[in-house]
Parts: structure tokens; C-alpha cells; sequence
């Protein structure tokens, strides 16, 4: 554990004096990580254990991996490989060196497409290389939930599995080869092997010898093998030794690799199999009354011959109704009140799709289940033959684990029974023993499972803070892990043994097996250098100094800006609801995490910064963490998109805990020139705007640019935004019907794009008035000052607005305005912040496309011929208002839409015009935006944020425009 003793250097996150390990930075080309905030953001993963580990290194190349091993070796320290870190059995974390093979050795260095098959690096991530197979019409089919960002590496070592393995086997089945680095140092390929050949070779080079005794280890122990190793397909525990046993003429020695935890090898390259893209699927949504039911069920619906069929219980559901995300998408699927659904699905061909889908109605009226009259809804079959409408079902259960630990409460559905299975025909009586036992122990579990292999992931609901719930934790494994082992199952059935089931083995497994995979272990790493304490020789699974809430644990006592009583425990219990499950380092689709997608650094991703926090507020990285200079260079990179706050699942705030930071470093070091600049930007900027050309002189001279840069910190190879003349408010129509809130940015560098605005609201026969001051300079949201973490003035700012447009709401009237990042503060931090100022009051306050939506036919649209493309910027997706933008371009005949799939920009206010982040932000505006916009040059680029709009021009020489724009230029148009 990492405690408040540190010196000054490890505190704030640099490399520790005289670290064991700080001289391997110069023999290798990765990064060696030894300060206490880096060892920390590796301390847990996707369980509930957290381990310091003394170094992180991550490789750039594989003789990187190689050194390391030996300046393990040489200081007798432990080494573990790290994929996406969602394990959640504890396999990747450890007291050693973890080395993160996720962000540089994540190549495709293979493909043989008549072959099907390819050669991969371990750090490469299951959804990018399917990417990559797509055009080929191949995939690699082990599709587990976190396909985001499990890596093939991490799949290997854990033997994962995923939806389908019903018809495409576990990684075991997929994995062709693997090439490996031994704990001695030595190279192998392990694959194929002539076992009677192999059994007959005399001695030879360390490798040759190795493999002839793993085969005659797997001859002399093949009868107890058959007698021990539980006969369901989802076995994984332990080590694979039954791949070893004479059972044919050749044996896959890599077989005995997969799932061994990183324990035996470092992984080089994995060679694996491919499968053709499946056909044309259909997809059955059953529903049953009862859980019981549901899992009676299984057995009959298997035989109708599926691909998956997947468990949602009723919590689930309960919790997805209540996520916005998810909530959509739950009603399209879910009819009535199900205890449990079983979602059935076909990948054959189109007329064999709909016969066994009729075959599964039929098979359910069979069983009892069919949809009676409205009152009953006894259980039925919800047919989805659409692909997006099932993507969207299947995107529910995917996220099942997350959706089942958006629990805001003290206790979380904890992984540790999570992985039994047994057969099919047991499976009723067997989760109605189980719900027993969690009862016994005073709590229930939430399930979700692989029904089509018997497989369940069940997470009873525990306090592992408490003493109680720890003591909960051992008993209902210890009972269990023995109901498994009466039902012949395994506990092991898919994420793997780690910490939370090694010391179990024994129960399933019989002591002699349990001796067998330590021989296997110390024949491969007599001394225990890799991955430690995994699969054999483990630590008690209930060992509080493993847990990420060791005794004593707390959070210091500190004021908020935000309220944050939504959260069990305030700040800390908002911080806590990450889980580390990593759905937050997709690569692509939908917006987070965009600093990671530009720097595939763990610090600079959701879940790194959480856990960052975390240490930070609970006293384990020393006093004043939490203002110091390594947490602000943790939230750095932080653009505050705010897309984790919808698209995670837990809806970790980051852009709020990040002016939380931002709030306690000024109150310690108060605030930059810089940070006075932006933030006062709203204050200063009537009067500058009285000389534009002025004030616009640093664009134009080279050597203001450069003293920008020196001085105030603005990148001099980047213009700043334009001022122009002002825009003025006219009078107001007399009882006005919508009232304008003019934003400063648009106010004085977009003002044409008000303009725009009052004609088309104009055009649609409104009355329209504006939002004015009583005196002194125009209103503003308070946004710049959050950014800065002034938390004082932008509440100020926030208050002096709000009661403008309060009296304008509460009689009903309308308030729209342009820019997403202003008008959504009054939707978002405003009423976090404001005592006066209730969210229903906030969701009335509309971006202008919010209010026009509705009224679309009142606009006397002409034709535009030509392409729209949409970027939408970050907080219109994370309140999900891109539709109402989409809705009222498609209203302008002529005019073919489309939406950009792209993240953040990369501008994000200020962010983009930082010396230290311009390039960054660069990176982001290339990841998709930028060549989106290039690849489509007669397009019109639709963007309503002017941050947006500003990076456009400064990445793809493009000028973007509002929507409001756009439809000016349809009404102006000639017929």
C-alpha cells in the first residue's frame, strides 16, 4: 500500500531517488515509471485488490520486455505483464514490476487471409483488430463484453471467452501458437508438438527439455486428469495440463500458456485463428416471470441450436432503466416486469434465421411462457431481426457488468463467485442453492450469465469496507466454492483464478492435481519471478492488506465546490463508483476517453484519474495530494468533455472532479496570468472588443506571438479566435414568445451567428427578446471561470444570470441560446452549485436547435442542394441533444445529412491554444475530425461549438458553420 511517508519526489509523481529500477530508463527505449502517483494508477485492476507495484514499465519494443526481465532477475524483484487491466480475479497486480504491454506492442504483425490466420502482438485490443479483419471478411471470434479494450494478450492469459463460445470455443480453441519469453530469459515457440517423438529425444537445450518434461508430467498424471478436471466447457482454473496428457498424436503446448495468468511467460507474439464474419443473425428476447424459470429454460432453448443465449435479470434492468444511456434502448426490448430474460440468437442463414426463431416461440408456449393479456404479460419473445436494434440490445448486455455496479450505494456487487458453472440440466437447482446461501449471509446477488454453457456471473452485494462484508465474502466462497464442487462445476469458468480463486484449487482440483500445476510452475519459474500468487501458492483471498479498502480506510475531510450528495460518502463515493472495468479506453465509437485515444497514457484516462484521486483523497500518496503538482498533471489532458459522465456506465464526473482540483490549487497557489486571461475573459472583453484590430495584432506580428508564449503561456503557432465588432441586441419585440441569451463568444467573435439566429427565430414567426443585465456588461454563464477553477466568481457570474432568466422560465417562456459549453452549464454544474437554481428550472434553458426542433414546418425552408456533415460538439453529447441539430438540417429539402463519428475536437476552450497541450490538442483534432472533414471537400462542415468551429479551420483550412447558418441560408435562398 502506498502511505503518507514518501519523499517529496515519489509524492509528486516523479521518479524516486535511488529507485531500484531508475537506471533501466537508459538501456531501454519505454518509459520506466517509479513515482507514487504512476505505481498507484497500475495498484488495482477490475477486482476489488489493490498492489503497489515498485516500477511500471512501459515497452516500446520487446527487447524493452527482455531487459526488464533481467533487471528483475538481477534485483530479485517480481515481474507482471499488464494488458487493459480489467481483470477481475486481482491476475494484474502485484508488489514487483508491472509491465503495460497495451500502449506501444499492439501491432497485427501477421495476416494470412486464405489461411485464416494472423500474428499478433499482446497488446493489441480484440475490437481494433476486428477492425482490421472486417474488410477481409474474417474476425476473431472469442468476443467477450470488454472487447473495447481487452487486449489478445490479456485473453490469452486468462483463457477468456466471451458470448459465442457455444459455437466458437474459448481462446484455448482459437490459439494456434505462442511466442514467449522464460522466466530464465530464454525464447520458445510453443505450438504443435510430437509428443511420442518428444518423449523419446534425449537431453538437449534448455527448451527441448523443458517441453519432453511437461509431456511426460501430462503422461504420468493423465488418468487423475480425467478423473479431476470438471467436464463443463467453461473450465478455466488452474493450469491447461490436460493439454499435455498422450491423447493424440500431437499436443499444443501453447494450450498449456493460455489461461496460465502470465505466470509461466511473457507473452511475444500469439498466433490464433480466425473465423469467417458470420452470416445474417436474429435475435429472441424471452421473458419469464422468474429467475428460476429462466434458468429451467436454458437447457430447452440450447437445443434449438444458438450461437448465445445470455441472462439479464431483473436488476439489470432495474439499473439499466435507470442510466440515461441505457434507458432508451431498454424500453424498445423489454415488455412489462421480467424477473429474467434469456436473449436467443440465430447466425444462419436468413430462412433458417426465422425457423428457429419460430421455433423458439414455439419451444416457449411449449415451456408455459407466451404473452397473455396486457395485465398478465406472463413471458413472451421480443423478435429483433434489425442489426442496429440488436446491436443496441446486445450493447446493454455487454455493459452488464457496469450496469450492475452503477449502484450508488456503500455496498457493490463484489466478483469473487462470480465465474461457476455447471451443466445445463443443474442450473435451476443449482442458482436457487446459491440465492440461499447469499441470503443466509444477509444479501442477494445480482446475476447476468453465458446460459447457453451454464456459466453465471452472480455478484452478491457486499461492504467490503466493513469488517462484516469481509467476513460475508470468506463464508458465502467457502460455501459457495464446496456447492460447486457437489454439482462437479467448476469455479473457474471464464475470468480466471488471480487472487480471489488460486486458494481454492485444492477443493476442485484434489490435492494432487494442486501439486502437479506446482510442479508445472516451478519446472517454468523455479523462482517464483512471474506473476506471483496466481493459480498456485496464493494468498488468502480475504487478506485485507490486499484490499483496495484496507482497515483504516478513509477520505479526509475537505469542502467541495460541487454538491455532491447524490454519492454515498460525497466526493470520495462519486470518485469510488469507477470500478476499474476500463469501458473507457475504447478506442473508437462514441467520445471517451479523447486525451487517451491521443496518448494511450493510463494517466490520462478516465479511470487512471479516478484512481488517482481516490489514493489522493484517502491519504495513500502523502499530505496535499489532492493540490499538488502531479495531480495536476494527472487531470492535465483533461479536456472536461464530460462524455464519461454519459458514456461510462457509472457516470464518473471527471470534468467536475477536475475543477475540484483546478479550485484547490488556486486556493493554494492562486491563479496564473493565463488563467486570469480566460477567465475574465467575460469581464474585459466589452472593452476590448472596441479595437478589435488592436487586440488582433497578435495574430498578426510573429513576435507577439512569441511573447504570448513566453509570457502568458498561448502557443505562438496557433491563432487565437478573431475579435470583431460586438454584436448588439435590438430592442425587443414587444411580448416576446423566446428570449436569447447571447453567449460571449458568439457576442464578440461569431456575432453574424446571432444575427443568423434572431432572423431564422424571426422567420418562424416568434417574437424574440434578449437576455440583458439590469446594468453593466452583458450576462454570462460562468463557464470560463469554471475552467480555471474559480469556482467563486463563476458562481457569482452563474447567480447574477440565473436571475434574469428565473423569472422568464417560471411564467413559462422559452430561453434559447447558441453555444453547447454555456447554455448546458444551467442543465449541469449550475444546479450543483446554485442553492436557487433546481434541475427542472436548468432543463428548460434550450439551445436554440432544442427549441427550433419542434417547430420545423413553421420554417419556410428552401432547397439547398449538397452534403451536410455534422460534428457535434462534446457537451451536446453528453446531454444527448444531437438530435433536434440532425432534425432541423434534414427539414431543409435538398440537404443530405450526416454525423461525423468523432470524439472531442481537441480545442476545448482554452485547452487548444496551451503551449504545453497544443499538440496534444492537435492529435485529438486528427484521431477522426480532421480527416473527416478533408475527405469530404464539397461538404458543409455543420459545428455549433466555436471551439469546434476554431479547430476545424486550424487543422483542415475549412471554415465550419452554426446551424443556425445553415438555415438562414435555406430560408435566403432562391427558389
Amino acid at each position: 500500500m502506498l502511505n503518507s511517508s514518501q519523499d517529496e519526489s515519489s509524492v509528486n509523481g516523479a521518479a524516486m531517488a535511488g529507485g531500484r529500477f531508475s537506471g533501466l530508463a537508459g538501456a531501454i527505449q519505454g518509459e520506466v515509471l517509479e513515482g507514487a502517483f504512476d505505481r498507484g494508477r497500475y495498484a488495482t485492476d477490475a477486482s476489488f485488490y489493490q498492489i503497489t507495484p515498485e516500477a511500471v514499465v512501459v515497452p516500446r519494443r520487446f527487447e524493452d520486455v527482455e531487459a526488464t526481465l533481467a533487471a528483475a532477475r538481477a534485483e530479485g524483484a517480481s515481474l507482471t505483464g499488464r494488458g487493459g487491466g480489467t481483470s477481475q480475479a486481482g491476475q494484474t497486480v502485484a508488489p514487483g514490476v508491472v509491465i503495460d504491454f497495451s500502449t506501444h506492442l499492439n501491432g497485427l504483425r501477421h495476416l494470412d487471409v486464405e489461411g485464416r490466420r494472423a500474428v499478433v502482438e499482446p497488446g493489441l485490443v480484440l475490437d481494433e483488430l476486428n477492425r482490421m479483419l472486417k474488410p477481409h471478411g474474417l474476425w476473431f471470434p472469442v468476443d467477450v463484453s470488454t472487447a473495447s479494450r481487452a487486449t489478445i494478450g490479456g485473453m490469452t492469459a486468462n483463457n477468456s471467452c466471451g458470448s459465442r463460445s457455444l459455437r466458437y470455443g474459448r481462446m484455448r480453441e482459437n490459439v494456434i501458437a505462442v511466442e514467449a519469453l522464460l522466466a530464465d530469459g530464454a525464447r520458445a515457440r510453443f505450438g504443435e508438438i510430437d509428443a511420442r517423438k518428444s518423449l523419446e529425444m534425449g537431453a538437449n537445450d534448455p527448451v527441448s527439455t523443458l517441453f519432453r518434461d511437461m509431456l511426460a508430467l501430462g503422461a504420468r498424471e493423465a488418468e487423475e486428469i480425467a478423473a479431476r478436471f470438471p467436464r463443463v466447457q467453461r473450465r478455466v482454473g488452474g493450469y491447461n495440463i490436460d493439454a499435455l496428457t498422450p491423447n493424440g498424436p500431437t499436443n499444443n503446448l501453447a494450450h498449456l500458456l493460455v489461461g496460465s495468468e502470465g505466470t509461466l511467460a511473457l507473452f511475444e507474439t500469439i498466433e490464433i485463428k480466425l473465423s469467417p464474419l458470420p452470416g445474417p443473425k436474429a435475435l429472441g428476447v424471452c421473458h419469464f416471470p422468474t429467475f428460476r424459470a429462466a434458468m429451467d429454460a436454458a437447457q430447452h432453448l440450447v437445443a434449438l441450436g444458438p450461437t448465445a443465449v445470455e441472462l439479464v435479470d431483473r436488476t439489470m434492468i432495474e439499473l439499466g432503466r435507470d442510466i440515461p444511456i441505457f434507458r432508451p434502448v431498454m424500453e424498445s426490448f423489454v415488455r412489462g416486469d421480467p424477473a429474467a430474460l434469456l436473449l436467443v440468437e440465430f447466425a444462419e442463414t436468413p430462412d433458417e434465421n426465422r425457423r428457429r426463431l419460430d421455433a423458439l416461440h414455439e419451444t416457449m408456449a411449449d415451456l408455459g411462457f407466451r404473452w397473455g393479456d396486457a395485465a398478465k404479460q406472463e413471458g413472451g419473445v421480443v423478435e429483433a431481426i434489425d442489426p442496429a436494434f440488436q446491436a443496441r440490445i446486445w450493447g446493454v448486455r455487454t455493459q452488464g457488468l457496469n450496469i450492475m455496479m452503477s449502484m450508488r450505494s456503500e455496498g457493490k456487487p463484489v466478483s469473487f463467485v462470480e465465474d461457476c458453472a455447471v451443466e445445463l440440466k443443474d442450473l435451476g437447482d443449482f442458482t436457487d442453492r446459491l440465492t440461499a446461501v447469499f441470503r443466509k449471509h444477509g444479501t442477494d446477488g445480482t446475476w447476468y450469465a453465458h446460459a447457453s454453457v451454464g456459466l453465471l456471473h452472480v455478484r452478491p452485494v457486499l461492504n467490503l469496507k466493513e469488517e462484516l462484508g469481509v467476513k460475508a465474502l470468506r463464508a458465502i466462497a467457502e460455501e459457495a466454492f464446496d456447492l460447486v464442487a457437489e454439482y462437479k462445476g467448476s469455479h473457474s469458468g471464464e475470468h480466471g483464478d488471480g487472487l480471489v480463486r488460486s486458494e481454492f484449487h485444492e477443493k476442485m482440483f484434489g490435492v494432487r492435481m494442486v501439486r502437479s500445476f506446482e510442479a508445472v510452475k516451478d519446472r517454468f519459474d523455479p523462482e517464483g519471478r512471474l506473476n506471483p500468487g496466481k493459480i498456485v501458492r496464493a494468498p488468502k483471498m480475504d487478506d485485507r492488506s490486499l484490499f483496495r479498502w484496507p482497515e483504516g480506510y478513509a477520505a479526509e475531510k475537505r469542502e467541495t465546490a460541487f454538491r455532491w450528495d447524490d454519492w454515498p460518502g460525497g466526493l470520495i463515493g462519486a470518485v469510488e463508483m469507477c470500478n476499474n472495468n476500463g469501458a473507457c479506453r475504447k478506442l473508437s465509437g462514441g467520445a471517451m476517453c479523447p486525451s487517451y485515444r491521443a496518448t494511450r497514457n493510463e494517466r490520462d484516462l478516465t479511470r487512471g484519474r479516478a484512481n488517482t484521486l481516490r489514493l489522493a483523497l484517502t491519504g495513500q500518496l502523502g499530505p496535499d495530494a489532492f493540490a499538488s503538482d502531479a495531480m495536476a498533471e494527472t487531470m492535465s489532458l483533461c479536456v472536461s468533455c464530460k462524455a464519461c459522465q454519459r458514456e461510462c456506465p457509472m457516470s464518473v464526473d471527471m470534468a467536475k472532479m477536475k475543477i475540484e482540483v483546478q479550485a484547490a490549487r488556486m486556493a493554494k497557489h492562486g491563479p496564473s496570468l493565463r488563467d486570469r486571461l480566460v477567465a475574465h475573459l467575460p469581464r474585459y472583453a466589452p472593452w476590448a472588443a472596441r479595437a478589435p484590430w488592436l487586440m488582433n495584432l497578435r495574430n498578426r506580428v510573429p513576435a507577439l506571438r512569441r511573447l504570448s508564449e513566453r509570457v502568458a503561456g498561448f502557443a505562438a503557432d496557433r491563432p487565437l479566435p478573431e475579435w470583431r465588432a460586438p454584436f448588439r441586441e435590438p430592442a425587443d419585440d414587444a411580448e416576446p414568445e423566446v428570449m436569447l441569451l447571447a453567449d460571449t463568444f458568439n457576442r464578440h467573435f461569431d456575432p453574424d451567428i446571432l444575427r443568423d439566429a434572431v432572423f431564422v427565430l424571426k422567420a418562424a414567426g416568434l417574437r424574440v427578446g434578449f437576455a440583458r443585465a439590469p446594468k453593466g456588461r452583458p450576462l454570462c454563464c460562468g463557464r470560463t471561470w469554471l475552467s480555471a477553477g474559480l469556482v467563486a466568481e463563476a458562481k457569482a457570474e452563474m447567480a447574477r444570470t440565473a436571475a434574469v432568466l428565473r423569472p422568464v422560465l417560471e411564467r413559462g417562456g422559452a430561453v434559447a441560446g447558441l453555444e453547447p459549453s454555456c447554455l448546458l452549464t444551467f442543465r449541469d454544474e449550475a444546479p450543483r452549485l446554485l442553492d436557487d437554481w433546481p434541475m427542472e428550472l436548468g432543463r428548460r434553458v434550450m439551445l436554440l436547435e432544442e427549441f427550433l426542433a419542434p417547430l420545423a414546418d413553421r420554417l419556410p425552408l428552401k432547397r439547398l442542394e449538397g452534403r451536410a456533415l455534422v460534428h457535434g460538439h462534446c457537451h451536446q453529447k453528453a446531454a444527448d441533444v444531437m438530435g433536434p441539430v440532425e432534425t432541423l438540417l434534414r427539414a431543409v429539402p435538398g440537404l443530405d445529412v450526416g454525423v461525423i463519428d468523432s470524439s472531442c475536437c481537441g480545442m476545448a476552450g482554452a485547452f487548444g491554444y496551451q503551449a504545453e497541450t497544443a499538440a496534444v490538442s492537435r492529435a485529438m483534432g486528427e484521431l477522426a475530425l480532421a480527416p473527416a472533414v478533408r475527405a469530404a471537400p464539397d461538404a458543409t462542415i455543420v459545428a455549433d461549438g466555436t471551439s469546434c468551429r476554431h479547430q476545424i479551420a486550424d487543422l483542415a483550412g475549412r471554415e465550419a458553420v452554426h446551424v443556425a447558418t445553415v438555415l438562414r441560408r435555406s430560408l435566403e435562398a432562391a427558389e
